[in-house]
């Protein structure tokens, strides 16, 4: 294997960064020449100014690009993102560029390295949900060189799309294995700095769906009043810039500040040490369904953007005007835990990673993409 090669991952916001900092640790650790294309809502003062987080890495070079103004299209965004990232790895040439999951950064990326030729891989391929960000998964996972994949489920749909099975590793998910980890954090510690009161306490995170913008403010409005119904303190943490999270937003704001901290971003550590330590989580981060059940923790999965994503005896699934069902859930399991799920791994994905890297039959794999049918 030829030394030194430079990986260059791409980060778009507070949510994927969690999930690829721990592979680009264990690489620069591993003598690997590590960068960042920072972009996105890491660049925006509303979305608590997030590229600071990347900043702090030790030993990586931070590239940062601004690819949109609030309120721009997806549309807008994708061919913004192009522009600037074509621009710098034709300047800077990469060997590898890591781009995750679902997110418009991610396949303007990806498109960028497939016209060019630059071997990209996919992390967090194959996943479904229902939504356009499963469309734009899919849509990363063609224009990948590689697959890196959560499961054996996952790696089976990136196959029936057509990919070949070599380029699939089955790594699981990397931010398992910081959970699986000591946070670095004490929970008062975390509390004092977010001036969390109360020690008992949920969390919840509401994010727009995309193909549902027209109704988000009113299922907003459904889930907050269930909580605030319960007289149950929950720390919130604002949405992601999705079409539709103005609409979250505004509910969010007219919250009860006695009942609900209202937090814009968390560090991950941080973040962690609160889960861990949480009664339960409502809403539809993918935090309720990967992370949650990894820790035992109860979740509340609302409405369909995770729909069909995971399934377990820790996740209880509602549409968000079932009143009676959350209201239900929050005195049920408010406070129970569960045994450790691993359909997403056991907490050794960088490991895996690494070992793939190190092979020269990673490296030396043809660029030239074929269709290759699959029975399942």
């Amino acid at each position: 294997m030829r030394q030194n090669q430079s990986l260059l991952f791409v980060t778009g916001t507070r949510a994927d960064f969690g999930k690829i900092e721990p592979l680009a640790r264990a690489a620069v650790l591993h003598g690997f020449e590590v960068s960042f294309f920072v972009t996105g809502m890491h660049m925006m003062h509303s979305y608590g100014l997030t590229k600071l987080e990347v900043q702090r890495l030790p030993d990586v070079t931070v590239h940062e690009f601004l690819n949109q103004r609030p309120g721009d299209p997806q549309d807008v965004i994708l061919a913004k993102t192009m522009l600037g990232f074509s621009d710098f790895v034709v300047e800077n040439k990469p060997d590898l560029v890591l781009v995750h999951g679902d997110r418009v950064e991610a396949m303007a990326c990806a498109l960028v390295c497939a016209t060019n030729y630059i071997k990209c891989a996919h992390i967090e391929g194959g996943e479904v949900s229902g939504t356009i960000d499963e469309v734009f998964r899919h849509c990363n996972s063609k224009l990948a060189y590689c697959h890196f994949v959560s499961s054996k489920s996952a790696g089976k749909r990136v196959q029936a799309l057509g990919e070949a099975s070599d380029s699939i590793h089955i790594i699981g998910s990397p931010e398992l294995d910081f959970h699986a980890q000591p946070s670095g954090f004490t929970i008062d510690e975390v509390r004092a700095h977010y001036q969390i009161d109360p020690s008992d306490y949920g969390i919840c995170i509401l994010h727009p769906v995309t193909s549902e913008t027209n109704i988000m403010e009113q299922q907003a409005s459904d889930l907050f009043q269930a909580l605030k119904s319960s007289g149950k303190y929950f720390v919130v943490i604002r949405p992601n810039n999705d079409p539709g999270s103005q609409d979250i937003i505004t509910v969010i704001d007219a919250l009860p500040k006695s009942q609900f901290k209202v937090i814009p971003s968390m560090s991950f550590g941080r973040f962690s040490e609160l889960l861990k330590n949480a009664a339960c989580i409502v809403g539809n981060s993918s935090a309720g369904v990967r992370e949650a059940p990894f820790l035992g923790v109860p979740s509340l999965d609302v409405g369909s953007r995770q729909s069909d994503r995971a399934f377990g005896v820790s996740i209880t699934k509602v549409d968000a005007e079932q009143q009676d069902e959350i209201a239900r859930f929050l005195q049920q399991n408010w406070h129970s835990r569960h045994p450790r799920q691993t359909e997403f791994g056991h907490g050794n994905a960088t490991q895996k990673f690494i070992d793939i890297l190190k092979s020269d039959a990673f490296w030396l794999r043809s660029m030239q993409k074929y269709f290759n049918d699959f029975a399942p």
